[in-house]
């Protein structure tokens, strides 16, 4: 039966669309393909997730991977930070509420998922799961080799990794496969940052893992058709294939580890200075209207 909230999200849909459209650089150049492949990947990626029952059980066992990551990543938070990180408090506690510290407790967890992606794509199992999903973008809305594999590395690495990944093929990428790469990246949810949420938002949200995987995936189609819309590529353009062989290669397992580590603490320094400073301009906006008389 059609409910109002369907009607909201289908207006929803047509209201982002044409606002694209309207800031498009060449308006007479809409990417109708690509519009109608985006929409069908979106809407087999939704049938596939939640509507076959083998699918279901993947996320069941998606959400019960993201707890044991957690319940790992404390082990060696407590380790490290003590009752800090969530080990046992050396004193009585009246409020349990405050010993909950993100820095501690939940960022560790961008630097244990970085190393494991860093380690499964030297094993060549990200790197599959990657290539996967890049023919499938590549073959359902017509992208080039290059930009369907940015794409699709977005929804596991992020943007931070993407350009690693696909780097001695960036200097041959057009603008709008670069607007593309980055909108998506932003559309997207990190693999690293993805557990984090989903650790968060468990106590509230019933398989919040499942619930963050699922629009991180379903985003990625949606942001390629409105970057192509904003900065639609010129004709013969772009389309350009990829030799999966010279993409990012580590050393070694233990080189990819502290690669990848290294890679996730950038990020863990870069989300608490932006949370620091963006919490502060809440607070300043707050005391400005203090000031103002009801």
């Amino acid at each position: 039966m059609f409910r109002l909230e369907n009607a909201q999200s289908l207006i929803g849909l047509a209201l982002t669309i044409a606002v694209c459209w309207a800031v498009s650089e060449d308006r007479k150049r809409f990417p109708w393909r690509l519009a109608l492949g985006a929409v069908a990947v979106q809407i087999g990626l939704i049938v596939l997730l939640f509507g076959l029952p083998s699918a279901r059980t993947v996320v069941a066992v998606l959400n019960s991977g993201v707890d044991a990551l957690a319940a790992s990543t404390a082990q060696g938070t407590q380790f490290v930070f003590g009752y800090l990180g969530g080990g046992t408090q050396p004193y009585p506690v009246e409020n349990a509420g405050a010993m909950f510290v993100f820095a501690f407790q939940v960022l560790p967890l961008i630097l244990v998922i970085s190393g494991l992606s860093a380690l499964l794509w030297h094993w060549h199992v990200l790197k599959w799961i990657i290539r996967g999903f890049g023919f499938l973008f590549e073959k359902t809305m017509g992208m080039g080799g290059a930009s369907a594999t940015a794409t699709a590395a977005n929804i596991f690495v992020g943007m931070v990794e993407t350009p690693i990944i696909i780097r001695a093929y960036l200097d041959k990428l057009t603008r709008s496969e670069l607007f593309m790469m980055m909108v998506v990246g932003l559309a997207t949810v990190a693999g690293s940052t993805m557990v984090a949420y989903a650790t968060v938002l468990k106590a509230v949200l019933p398989n919040a893992a499942a619930h963050v995987i699922v629009a991180s995936v379903v985003s990625a189609p949606a942001g390629v058709l409105l970057a192509r819309i904003v900065v639609p590529e010129r004709p013969g353009q772009g389309g350009m294939n990829v030799d999966y062989t010279s993409l990012l290669k580590y050393e070694s397992s233990i080189d990819a580890i502290s690669k990848g580590v290294a890679d996730g603490l950038m990020v863990v320094l870069n989300i608490s200075a932006i949370l620091i400073v963006f919490v502060a301009f809440v607070a300043i906006g707050n005391s400005i209207l203090t000031i103002v008389p009801p």
